[in-house]
């Protein structure tokens, strides 16, 4: 068994309204930062996992997102695995 590490961004669909995103892109004007917008706020997830190789690793963690990690009604994931 291989230990691997898997980085796991989930993000709002685009379609969807963000509302803390739409909360911190107001809040940019404020702090004099008004070039900043479409904050767009999601989640890093960081997990490690132990396979047989890295097509399992990636499937396994593919299963993980598809099944809990996101909400595929409303958010999109992406993720990067490296061997630790």
């Amino acid at each position: 068994m291989t230990k691997f590490q898997a980085e796991i961004d989930v993000m709002p669909k685009k379609e969807i309204l963000d509302p803390q995103g739409k909360a911190v892109t107001g809040s940019m004007k404020n702090l004099g930062l008004a070039e900043i917008q479409n904050v767009r706020i999601g989640k890093h997830i960081s997990l490690e996992i132990e396979a047989d190789s890295e097509e399992t690793a990636h499937a396994k963690v593919e299963q993980a997102c598809k099944n809990l990690l996101a909400n595929l009604i409303m958010e999109s994931y992406s993720f990067k695995i490296e061997k630790v």
